[in-house]
């Protein structure tokens, strides 16, 4: 009997509803999909498996009818662990239409498949077995009870070897693609988002991980005495910057303590508790709970991707060490000129912190964002050069004292010239470029447009905004308006017109600037971008 798309059951496509285990965990059933013509078997099947488990999660049937529905089902579920599949329906060929169809079409080579026959006769056994990638070939009329309960535990079994084998490779492949990201993050936030990204794709949702409103996951850190979560997706999104001794439940601090105390990552049977410390001293965790309970395997692939975990940690706090070295020779050099210019380091942090902020308005990549906060204050090294007695002269300058000034470029240049170190070369590249203007007018080499590094374009509109608007020995501070009257005027003369316009489309926020590092108040280093 073949039965028509009305039949009773056609399309009838259950939802894998789990049952709720002994520890309060969802298991999810294995699909089968039942393909036979024969109404009547359907229902004997999957009263055989009603009381059916295999490692705790039950069966959950989806019915077809023909080579067609078998097709249609397929793509439908892709997940299917197993297909009990009838050799002849529409055609007597059709069941093994359909294993060509899954393995050659589909390139589903994870589902197994029973495929059963009335006429035993009618194909060789043999054959079917040797030319078909199928998992079972029974006859109906000799399949007991148990020879199917016994076959379904097989395929079961096979199935299940299957996504283990090609979870642990699936997962070595993330491991090895992912984790060399996590080298070039240079915040703890944005290193910690990453793992924990990477560690929820490295187990599959079937597996036990995924982070989503249902599931938590955070890392945190030691700062000032506490531990304090620094990242975090689900449940503790809402608890960034928070000691994780306020947020987490007893079980969860209890594990966290015991990580601590042992200075080792932990796993219990949901939950994955990973300890990391730095030569530095600093004390790094990372912690996730699944959904349910952690496989070997997950357990297995965890571990791998810990030494990773471990190496991107005191990768990023030895990058730190060397950026804050960087920047606190960075900073001193252009602080010790400026003083001998009689204006306070101030003028340098200003500079700073607003090429840093025009330089993300124009959409640097952060890396050169931070290159050139470390790197501006090095604009005016070349002073270093030039006498006293013309540097610090309160009138104006005579043709020859400008010559003299117009100098310092090319001795910053000289100065900084010839260093591998990253943050030196850019501010060599600062120091020579930053009196060029962009009609080609400026000095030392007369470079125009972008011929100008964009780095040096940056802080020569930010280095005068912040000259103008203060107290120089030549000259007294010029009021907001007189700068912008300036600034439009001379927006594709001497500044980059695109910059120009950022600047003063978000005027304020580089007034805000220079509110907060107003001569006289002494701020340590403004926001470091490494933290």
């Amino acid at each position: 009997m073949t039965p028509g798309k009305s039949g009773p059951l056609f399309g009838a496509h259950p939802q894998r509803t789990g049952r709720v285990n002994e520890e309060g965990y969802e298991t999810i059933p294995w699909r089968i999909l039942l393909i036979d013509d024969d109404i009547e078997v359907h229902p004997l099947t999957e009263l055989i498996f009603r009381n059916y488990t295999f490692e705790g999660r039950p069966l959950a049937f989806v019915s077809g009818f023909s080579g067609r529905d078998a097709r249609r089902l397929i793509r439908d579920f892709p997940d299917t662990a197993v297909m009990l599949l009838d050799v002849m329906m529409e055609t007597d060929s059709s069941g093994l239409d359909v294993v060509r169809y899954i393995r050659d079409e589909v390139k589903n080579s994870f589902v197994r498949i029973i495929l059963r026959t009335g006429q035993a006769g009618q194909v060789p056994e043999a054959k079917v077995v040797e030319e078909y990638d199928i998992n079972d070939y029974k006859d109906k009329s000799s399949l007991s009870h148990q020879m199917l309960i016994t076959s379904m535990t097989s395929c079961l079994r096979s199935f299940r070897d299957l996504h283990i084998l090609n979870s642990t490779r699936e997962g070595l492949n993330k491991i090895i693609l992912g984790a060399a990201n996590f080298f070039e993050y240079r915040s703890l936030s944005q290193l910690a988002s990453g793992i924990l990204t990477q560690l929820v794709a490295l187990i599959s949702y079937d597996n036990g991980l995924s982070c989503n409103a249902a599931t938590e996951c955070f890392a945190a850190t030691t700062k000032r005495g506490n531990l304090n979560i620094y990242a975090a997706y689900g449940l503790y999104e809402a608890h960034v910057g928070r000691p994780v001794a306020e947020v987490t439940p007893v079980e969860v601090m209890e594990l966290v303590e015991a990580a601590r105390s042992s200075r080792s990552s932990l796993f219990s049977a949901h939950h994955y508790l990973g300890y990391f410390t730095t030569q530095g001293g600093f004390e790094n965790l990372i912690y996730l709970k699944g959904r349910r309970p952690l496989s070997k395997t997950d357990q297995d692939l965890i571990n791998v991707f810990s030494v990773n975990i471990a190496s991107a940690f005191e990768n990023l706090f030895l990058n730190r060490e060397v950026l804050n070295t960087q920047k606190s020779v960075t900073f001193t050099l252009g602080e010790v000129i400026e003083a001998r210019s009689g204006d306070t380091g101030q003028h340098v942090r200003r500079v700073a912190e607003s090429s840093r902020r025009l330089a993300a308005l124009a959409k640097l990549p952060a890396r050169e964002v931070d290159l050139l906060w470390m790197a501006s204050p090095m604009h005016d090294l070349g002073k270093i050069g030039i006498p006293d007695h013309i540097l610090n002269k309160p009138g104006r300058l005579d043709e020859a004292e400008w010559e003299v000034i117009r100098t310092h470029p090319d001795i910053g240049q000289r100065i900084l010239s010839g260093s591998d170190q990253e943050v030196i070369r850019a501010g060599a590249i600062i120091a020579s470029q930053h009196h060029e203007k962009w009609d080609g007018s400026g000095y030392p080499l007369g470079l125009a447009g972008e011929r100008i590094h964009i780095f040096a374009r940056i802080t020569a509109l930010v280095d005068v905004f912040d000259a103008l608007a203060h107290i120089r020995p030549y000259k007294e501070a010029w009021p907001l308006e007189r700068i912008v009257e300036l600034f439009t005027r001379e927006s594709g003369h001497h500044f980059d017109p695109r910059l120009m316009a950022l600047f003063l489309e978000n005027i304020n926020e580089f007034l805000e600037i220079q509110q907060a590092f107003r001569d006289g108040v002494v701020i340590p280093g403004g926001v470091d971008p490494i933290d």
